[in-house]
C-alpha cells in the first residue's frame, strides 16, 4: 500500500508493541490498522474452510506428507463430483426413459456420453464406496479382473480403475495407492467429502472446492520443480482482458489447468459451451502437474489434450504443432529460467524476434523470461490474442531483452501492460505484471498501449496473501473496455452495481451497517444465554452481508469517481494511462506501467505528522523508563533468591 506518514506511525506503533510487549500498544496498533484499512475481506467459504481443516486434521494425524496426500484427496474429490454429476444426468435420463415390458429401461454409458457425463458403474459410485461395511474381507468383494478386495483402499483403487476405463482422458491419471492409508483414516475422508451439503448448494460447487484444496496445497507442496497453481484473480484477468468467445486456445506451461478452468467458465457464462466452441491444448513438463490438471478439467466438464514429460518441454518442444494457429495463448511460465540450451532452442523455432543474451562459453540463455514472451507471440494466428504472467523485471531488462521488446512493440500488438503487487502468489511475495497482446487491435489503438498500474489496488486476505474480488476485477476490465472503445460494456457493469445495490450509496450502506452493529450489540446482550451463541450467528451473517453491500458501493464509486456515470475514458495519475508506440520509445522501449501512469498525488490524512511523532516519542521515552523500573525490581528479586 502507499506509505503515507500515517502508515509510517502504524508501522513504528508496530515495532514498539513488540520490542515492549506492550499490550496497550499492540491493541492501538491493531484498532488503527483496522480503521485504515477498510478493504480488508477474509471471502473464503465456510464450507471449503471446514472440508479442508476436517481433511488436513487427518493428514496430521497420519504418517503421510502434503506431497503424498494431495494427489490421493484431490482424486476423491473427483470422484465425489463425478458422483454427483452422475446422479443428476441418470435423473435426466430416467425422466423420458421409455419402458419395454412394463419396466424402464436401463441406462447405458451411451447415454451419459451424450450429456457429457462419466458413467460410473456401482463400485466405482461414491455412495457405494462410503456405505461398505467395515470389515471388507467378510464382504468377498472383487476387482473388475477378479482379485479379491481385502481392504478399503483396494477398494477405492479398483473404482478409480474403473473410472479410466470409461475415459480415455484419464487413463493411467488417476491414483491407485490407497491402500497407504489406513482403512479407518480412509473411510472418514469419505465421508467428509459426502458432505450433503454439496448437493444441496449444487452448481459448480466441487470444482470451486477443488481449487481451493489445490490452492491449500500449493503452499504445502510447491517446489522449484512442481510450482502448479496459479492464484484465482490473475488468472481471471487473463481471461477478462482476453475475453474468449471460440477457437484454440493453449497453455505451453499449464500446471493444474487453472487458464483452461477460467475460460471455460467465461465462455459458459456468456451462454455457450465450453467444449463445442473451444479446443483446450496443454503442456506440462512435470508429470504429477498434468495429473492434477486432467483431473481438474474432468471435475470442471471440459475436454482437452494435454501433454506432460520430456517432449512436453516448451524450451525444446512445440508438441502439438500450433505455432501460428491459436486463437488464443494463457500461461503462467517458469519466471527467470537460466541453463536453457540455446542450439536446441534456436532449432525448435517459435523466435520471430531472435534468441535472448546466450552465454558464449556454455551456449546457454541465461534467462528465458523472452524466450517465453516470443513463444506466446509466435503461436498466435493473425487475429489471435495472449495473456500471460511475468516477472517483472521483464518490462524493461536489458540488452537483448530490450531489442526484443523494440521489435515486439513495433509489432503494434502489445495491447495492454499490468503492474500487479506483492503478495498476489501462495508460494512467493514477489510483484508480476501480466502482457497482452492482440494480432487484431482496433485501428483507433493499433499504434498505441494501455498501461494500468494496479499494484496500490487489492484486498488484503491475510498477511501473506492479497488479491483482486470480482468487482475489482471488473472494475480493471472496466478500464480496458473503455480504452477499447466498448462504452457499452463500461455502462453495463455501473447497471449491475445499481441492480447489487438496490440504491445503497456509500454513505448510506455506512449508516446502515453501524446502524446494524449497535442494534446487534443490544439483541445479543439481551438474548438468553442459550440462545446467545445462535443469535450472535445470525447477526454477523447480517453484519457480512451489510459489509459486502458496502464494500460494492465503495466499489462502484471508486470507478465513476475516475470515469464518470458516461464512461469517459481518462488517463487517471497513479493508475492508467493510454501511451504511443513513439511515447515508448522515447523511453527505450519500457513496458513498465509505473514509467508512464505516474504516481498519485497523496491526500492529507489528516495527522499532524510532527505532532504525532512527538506524542509517540513522550511515549516511547515513559515506557523505557517503565522498562528500567522493571528491570531493577527483576534484578533486585533476583538477588533475593541467591
Amino acid at each position: 500500500m502507499i506509505k503515507t506518514k500515517t502508515n509510517i506511525y502504524l508501522q513504528f506503533i508496530y515495532y514498539l508493541s513488540f520490542i515492549f510487549c506492550n499490550k496497550t500498544l499492540s491493541l492501538r496498533y491493531c484498532n488503527l490498522k483496522d480503521r485504515f484499512n477498510t478493504n480488508l475481506m477474509i471471502n473464503i467459504r465456510k464450507l471449503e474452510a471446514e472440508l479442508w481443516e476436517s481433511a488436513d486434521l487427518l493428514r496430521q494425524g497420519s504418517k503421510l506428507t502434503s506431497s503424498q496426500y494431495c494427489m490421493p484427496v484431490l482424486a476423491l474429490l473427483f470422484l465425489r463430483y463425478a458422483y454427483s454429476r452422475y446422479k443428476m444426468v441418470e435423473a435426466e435420463i430416467l425422466e423420458n426413459r421409455p419402458k419395454r415390458g412394463g419396466r424402464v429401461m436401463p441406462v447405458e454409458p451411451s447415454d451419459f456420453a451424450a450429456k457429457s457425463a462419466l458413467y460410473l458403474p456401482q463400485e466405482a459410485q461414491f455412495a457405494y464406496l462410503v456405505n461398505l461395511p467395515d470389515n471388507i474381507i467378510e464382504a468377498k468383494l472383487k476387482t473388475k479382473d477378479g482379485q479379491d478386495i481385502n481392504s478399503l483402499g483396494e477398494a477405492v483403487n479398483n473404482a478409480m480403475q474403473l473410472v479410466e476405463d470409461q475415459s480415455t482422458q484419464l487413463a493411467g491419471v488417476l491414483p491407485k495407492n490407497y491402500t497407504m492409508f489406513a482403512d479407518d483414516l480412509l473411510r472418514e475422508l469419505l465421508r467428509i467429502f459426502n458432505n450433503k451439503t454439496i448437493d444441496e448448494v449444487g452448481g459448480d460447487i466441487i470444482g470451486r472446492i477443488y481449487e481451493y484444496f489445490l490452492s491449500k496445497f500449493a503452499k504445502a507442496v510447491a517446489s522449484d520443480d512442481g510450482v502448479f497453481f496459479t492464484p484465482k484473480s490473475l488468472v481471471k484477468m487473463l481471461v477478462n482482458v482476453l475475453e474468449p468467445t471460440q477457437g484454440v486456445m493453449l497453455d505451453p506451461a499449464c500446471g493444474s489447468g487453472g487458464m483452461f478452468v477460467q475460460t471455460g467458465d467465461f465462455v459458459n457464462q456468456n451462454g455457450m459451451n465450453a467444449n463445442t466452441q473451444m479446443t483446450f491444448f496443454g503442456q506440462e513438463k512435470v508429470e504429477y502437474n498434468a495429473q492434477l490438471c486432467l483431473m481438474n478439467m474432468a471435475v470442471h466438464g471440459l475436454n482437452g489434450k494435454i501433454i506432460s514429460g520430456d517432449e512436453a518441454n516448451s524450451f525444446y518442444h512445440d508438441t502439438h504443432n500450433l505455432a501460428g494457429k491459436c486463437d488464443y495463448v494463457m500461461a503462467n511460465p517458469p519466471f527467470n529460467v537460466d541453463k536453457v540450451k540455446s542450439e536446441s532452442a534456436l532449432a525448435a523455432g517459435r523466435l520471430p524476434f531472435g534468441l535472448p543474451g546466450v552465454n558464449a562459453k556454455t551456449k546457454e540463455v541465461g534467462n528465458a523470461n523472452y524466450l517465453w514472451i516470443s513463444y506466446f507471440y509466435a503461436y498466435l494466428n493473425d487475429h489471435g490474442r495472449a495473456g500471460f504472467v511475468m516477472a517483472s523485471s521483464a518490462t524493461d531488462s536489458a540488452n537483448k531483452d530490450r531489442d526484443i521488446r523494440e521489435k515486439l512493440v513495433r509489432t503494434g500488438d502489445v495491447d495492454v501492460m499490468v503492474s500487479v503487487g506483492n503478495n498476489f502468489f501462495y508460494t512467493l511475495s514477489l510483484p508480476c505484471s501480466l502482457w497482452f497482446f492482440d494480432r487484431n487491435k482496433n485501428a483507433e489503438i493499433r499504434d498505441k498501449v494501455l498501461f494500468i498500474d494496479a499494484r496500490n489496488y487489492y484486498t488484503v486476505v491475510d498477511r501473506t496473501l492479497n488479491e483482486w474480488t470480482e468487482w475489482q476485477l471488473r472494475n480493471l476490465q472496466a478500464i480496458v473496455h473503455l480504452y477499447r472503445g466498448e462504452k457499452d460494456k463500461y455502462l453495463q457493469l455501473l447497471s449491475d452495481y445499481d441492480k447489487a445495490l438496490g440504491g445503497q450509496t456509500v454513505a448510506t450502506a455506512e449508516e446502515a451497517l453501524q446502524k446494524h452493529k449497535a442494534e446487534a450489540k443490544q439483541i445479543i446482550a439481551d438474548a438468553p444465554r442459550k440462545d446467545k451463541k445462535r443469535i450472535e450467528s445470525e447477526q454477523n451473517k447480517i453484519a457480512e452481508k451489510l459489509e459486502e453491500t458496502l464494500e460494492t458501493a465503495r466499489q462502484r464509486k471508486w470507478l465513476a469517481d475516475k470515469f464518470g456515470e458516461d464512461g469517459t475514458y481518462n488517463d487517471i495519475l497513479g493508475l492508467c494511462r493510454i501511451a504511443t508506440i513513439q511515447e515508448i520509445e522515447e523511453k527505450n522501449y519500457s513496458l513498465t506501467p509505473g514509467a508512464y501512469v505516474g504516481v498519485a498525488e497523496q491526500e492529507d490524512d489528516g495527522v499532524d505528522f510532527h505532532e504525532r511523532m512527538t506524542e509517540i516519542h513522550s511515549e516511547l521515552a515513559k515506557l523505557n523508563s517503565e522498562a528500567n523500573v522493571l528491570m531493577d525490581e527483576i534484578q533486585k528479586a533476583w538477588e533475593e533468591l541467591k
